[in-house]
């Protein structure tokens, strides 16, 4: 379709007749992405508030359906990568979303770790290392005061704020220390999410063992809390503060779409305290695309 024809339809969503506007909207929909910049320049010179919010919301259709699409093709393709994941979720609320700015924000903290590094160090000193340069030279911190807001559960407001709830600042955390070849992996525990240094060398013992990754577990962080360093009876005792029988699940790493269901119904749970029905249901048409959790 070319360029005259694209804006001769842009003209008739104005249209009285419900039937002709919505039959114009399906024919802009269907062009997709070529045609976001002449609604964008139609908005711009139209003084017609009703056709502005009309464009409004046809460009966010359009965009919507790209979101959903990526977040499928990232699903069905193996879900490797957990910060491409995120990056696809930020595009919900911030479609222009310069990715290259996010990934040189990483590789900025992941420099300034990789340079206090010395291989022979063990464990616990490689955490203290990430710890000083995530919380005390960068200044990220659990967002206590508005732990609600949406903007947590982004992670462009989160690295530019420095501010996030628990699942953001563990996410940036373990893609940091992968990045690093650092065994740092999110733990998906109900009503909290943490991570878990894992050995990856086991005891030749351990091998064929049934619980074997759970007992590969060093130990557990607490990225909302400045990397605070906990032991399974920890685990222990909050599972049992919240009356639930320990599952094997509770104690070992989650995969990365395990990670990207729990910030989908972290933003539910937000919108939903906002009131913002559309967003909630757009957020659920998102979490659909995936199987049920576990």
């Amino acid at each position: 379709m070319n360029e005259k024809e694209v804006q001769s339809l842009i003209k008739l969503l104005d249209d009285p007749d419900v039937e002709i506007s919505s039959h114009v909207e399906e024919k802009l929909l269907s062009i997709g992405n070529e045609v976001i910049g002449y609604l964008e320049n139609a908005w711009s010179h139209s003084l017609d508030a009703m056709l502005q919010e009309r464009i409004e919301n046809l460009v966010h259709k359009i965009q919507f359906s790209n979101v959903k699409r990526e977040l499928e093709l990232w699903y069905i393709s193996g879900s490797y990568d957990l910060l491409q994941g995120m990056l696809i979720i930020n595009k919900y609320q911030y479609p222009d979303l310069d990715e290259q700015k996010i990934i040189n924000q990483i590789e900025d903290i992941k420099r300034d770790i990789w340079m206090q590094l010395i291989y022979e160090m063990s464990a616990v000193e490689k955490v203290k290392i990430i710890n000083h340069v995530i919380y005390e030279t960068h200044g990220f911190s659990g967002n206590t005061s508005n732990h609600q807001d949406p903007q947590n559960s982004y992670l462009s407001q989160v690295l530019e704020s420095r501010k996030g709830n628990q699942i953001l600042l563990a996410v940036i955390y373990s893609i940091i220390a992968q990045k690093l070849d650092i065994p740092i992996y999110g733990v998906n525990l109900p009503q909290h999410f943490v991570l878990a240094y894992v050995d990856e060398e086991p005891a030749e013992h351990n091998i064929n063992s049934e619980n074997d990754f759970e007992n590969r577990i060093l130990f557990y962080i607490n990225a909302f809390n400045k990397g605070f360093l906990f032991g399974r009876k920890d685990v222990d005792g909050f599972l049992k503060q919240l009356n639930l029988k320990p599952q094997h699940h509770f104690y070992e790493p989650c995969s990365n779409v395990e990670i990207i269901q729990r910030v989908l119904r972290n933003l539910i749970s937000a919108y939903e305290k906002l009131s913002s029905v559309e967003k909630v249901a757009e957020v659920q048409e998102m979490l659909g695309i995936f199987p049920e959790p576990r």
